[in-house]
This record gives structure tokens, C-alpha cells and sequence, in this order.
């Protein structure tokens, strides 16, 4: 048996509460004990309180973690990532620094569908070691579980080569991944032609193998004119929620065609990006008890100015997330801290509320927040260590390496230099 005391955090964020997503004035309550610590035996939270607390209820061969005036909180929960692909879109993103938009390279054979071909002549040895850097990236930047979607595959056997680079990987990185998958991302260039029967591919042949091999946990659907629309979407993701899968949705990423609706009528456990829904879509989603999950690094890589209505969906009673969006073309960032930048200056959201809605709101979007998410007696022992003494730090030092440990599980899995 294994006892670990992490002791003397300026700040240790619990984010304890009650059980279940956080929304309104709950986003901003984070629980903080001053010179605070935590007790964990074999990588579960035993307890949590001050110092003097924790000092005196730990077991003499206890290992100590000494804070030291830092800050203590929960492993960010990233609930939206592309962490498998082939390749790289540097010509891309010169191209939009020299005026072309995402549109425009898109309509040019670019965008997903040029990952795809990158991905496509890979090997899932290939693709494995590539994801591994990008678990090191994650880990790096205080991220301890991270929703993992294909989509770069597009065909039944490279979208089930990346499935399975995703199920191996969890052998290879203390990284948690959520898989997700995301046949739906985008129509391949063979069937630039003939859409409605890539539909019926990924309905009928792809859907049917994920399941029976057990490859995902949730589906995701990029609805979108020049995608696939809201009949295509919605046929998708009912045949999905037949096979007992989880359903997630890409909503209003680029235009306000009514995928934040669609996604409350089928009862998605979330709808991601949001940047052009409006009060009718805010409302629907709110009706129907889905999880928006923002993503402003999408925004900011792609040069636009209209990010997600972050403010009105927290009047509104939503229980918010944020995630990275990690993938090569929109949002080619693993780092959640960034995240929180963004939130804040472009969003409005405050430090406290960026930090609930990548931990424990994250968690609950991915059916994990009775486990992961805060740090409270029962719950698995997920944390980092912050080389500053505010969490506010986080958001306002943005781009400064501020990650001195992390653990998962109990166990330090990275550490600065």
C-alpha cells in the first residue's frame, strides 16, 4: 500500500462540490484551502484539507510532496482533441498568414482532407510514435485525461487503424484518452461526388466495426454545410446512439445552420465550438441538458474574431467546458493553460471559471466526473503541481512555462527540469 501527503500549497484548488457539472455562480467556487494538502493511498484521494490537517493523519512511511507555496489542483480534463494524424499543414498555415481562409484552402483540397491523405499512408507504428509526442505535450501542459478523436482516416480501414492507435496508446502513455469516433469529419476526396454514399459507409460499415470491436466510447459528427447537414448529421448520430454510443457533436463551428438544435434534440452529451450559435441555439441546448464545449484556440489559430458567447451561456444555466481542439490544421496547440488565456481575454470568463470548466465540467462531458476532475476523497489522485503561488497565474502569464509536476494516479509522470 502506497500513501503519498502532498503538503503547504499556497493554494489547493479541490474544486469539491456537489456531484455533477458546475453552472451559474458554481463555476466561479473553487474550494481553495490555503497551506492546504491531500492524503493519497494507492492513487486515490483519501483526504484533503490544511496541512496541519493532513500532517497529522498520515501514516509514518508516508511519502511527502512538499508544495512548497505553490499551487496545487486538479490534471485538466481536455474534452476535445485530435491527437492521431499523419503529417503536418505548415503550407496551410503560411498560406492563411499571406490571406487564404480555412474556407478557401478547405474548397482547394486542403484542410482535413489534406491530413487525410498524410494520415492514410501511414503506419499505425508511425502514427503511434507521433501520437506519443503528443501524449508528452498533454502531460507537459498539465492535461491528465484528454477526449481522443479519429477522422483522419475516412475510410473503414484507416479510421479503425486510428481507433487502434488510440486503444494501444493507453499501454504506452499514463495519459487517459477517451476515444471518439469521428468518421463523420469530413467527406474524403472519392466521394467529392457522391456524399449521401459516404453517409451510408460510415451508417452501415464503419459504425458496426466500431462497435463490435469496442474501438469508442462516443460519436462525433462535423455538421456543417459543405460537411455533412442536419439530415445527414442527425441520421449519423441516431445510428450511433442504436450501437450504445455516446454522442458529441462539431455544432455552428463555421456558419449558424442549426447544429446546436439538432444536438439538443438527440440528447448529445455535448455540442463543440458554438462560435456562430445565437440565443435560440443557447436555449435549446440548455433544454436539452447538453454540455457546450468551447474551444478558442480554434479561433485564434484561424485568424477570426467571433469566439464562443461564453457569458451568455453561463447565464443561461450551461454547465461550460473548454478544450484544446489539439489537431495539425485549426488548432495546433496541446496546451490548456493557453486555453485559459483566451477564455479569459476573448471570452470574458474568469480565471475561476476557465479552471471548473477544464477540470471537473470537462470530466462530466466525458462521463468521468464521479472519478476525475476534482480532487475529493474517493476520487482518483490527478493533479499538478503549479510554479506559482495563484491560480490566476495561469491565465494571466499566458505562453510561460508554469507546470513544475505532474501526477496521475499518485504517481509524478512529469516534472520540469
Amino acid at each position: 500500500m502506497r500513501t503519498l501527503a502532498i503538503l503547504h500549497a499556497a493554494q489547493f484548488v479541490t474544486l469539491a462540490g456537489p456531484r455533477r457539472p458546475r453552472v451559474g455562480a458554481e463555476l466561479g467556487e473553487l474550494a481553495i484551502v490555503r497551506d492546504g494538502g491531500m492524503l493519497v493511498r494507492d492513487g486515490i484521494v483519501v483526504a484533503t484539507g490544511s496541512s496541519d490537517e493532513i500532517e497529522r493523519i498520515a501514516p509514518n512511511e508516508t511519502s511527502i510532496v512538499d508544495a512548497n507555496g505553490r499551487v496545487v489542483l486538479p490534471g485538466f480534463v481536455d474534452a476535445h482533441a485530435h491527437p492521431v494524424f499523419g503529417g503536418d499543414r505548415l503550407d496551410e498555415f503560411e498560406m492563411r498568414t499571406r490571406g487564404a481562409s480555412y474556407e478557401e484552402i478547405a474548397a482547394r483540397g486542403g484542410g482535413i482532407r489534406s491530413t487525410v491523405r498524410k494520415t492514410r499512408v501511414a503506419t499505425e507504428e508511425q502514427l503511434q510514435q507521433r501520437a506519443l509526442k503528443h501524449a508528452r505535450w498533454f502531460l507537459q501542459c498539465g492535461t491528465t485525461t484528454v477526449e481522443a478523436k479519429s477522422g483522419y482516416g475516412l475510410s473503414l480501414a484507416d479510421e479503425l487503424k486510428i481507433l487502434r492507435v488510440i486503444r494501444d496508446l493507453k499501454e504506452e502513455t499514463p495519459l487517459e484518452l477517451v476515444p471518439t469516433f469521428l468518421g463523420a469529419h469530413a467527406v474524403p476526396d472519392e466521394y467529392q461526388d457522391a456524399p449521401e454514399r459516404y453517409v451510408d459507409l460510415v451508417a452501415n460499415e464503419m459504425l458496426p466495426q466500431v462497435a463490435a470491436e469496442r474501438l469508442a466510447e462516443y460519436c462525433d459528427v462535423f455538421c456543417e454545410p459543405g460537411y455533412f447537414d442536419l439530415e445527414m448529421s442527425g441520421r449519423l448520430l441516431t445510428a450511433a446512439k442504436a450501437f450504445g454510443l455516446g454522442l458529441r457533436m462539431h455544432a455552428d463551428q463555421l456558419t449558424n445552420s442549426g447544429g446546436a438544435n439538432l444536438a439538443a434534440e438527440l440528447s448529445a452529451t455535448t455540442a463543440d465550438h458554438l462560435e456562430q450559435t445565437e440565443d435560440d441555439g443557447i436555449a435549446a441546448l440548455k433544454k436539452g441538458g447538453v454540455q457546450p464545449v468551447l474551444l478558442p484556440g480554434s479561433v485564434y489559430s484561424l485568424g477570426k474574431t467571433r469566439y464562443p458567447r461564453a457569458r451568455e451561456m453561463i447565464r443561461a444555466g450551461l454547465a461550460v467546458v473548454l478544450a484544446t481542439d489539439f489537431n495539425p490544421g485549426s488548432s495546433p496547440t496541446p496546451s490548456m493553460p493557453m486555453v485559459l488565456s483566451l477564455a479569459c481575454t476573448q471570452m470574458k470568463m474568469t480565471p475561476a471559471e476557465g479552471v471548473t470548466a477544464a477540470t471537473i465540467n470537462a470530466a462530466y462531458s466525458l462521463a468521468r466526473g464521479q472519478k476525475i476532475g476534482s480532487l475529493e476523497p474517493g476520487k482518483v489522485a490527478n493533479f499538478v503541481v503549479l510554479d506559482c503561488a495563484d491560480y490566476r497565474e495561469l491565465a494571466y502569464y499566458f505562453g510561460a512555462p508554469q507546470i513544475s509536476s505532474v501526477y496521475i494516479r499518485g504517481q509524478r509522470v512529469w516534472q520540469a527540469m
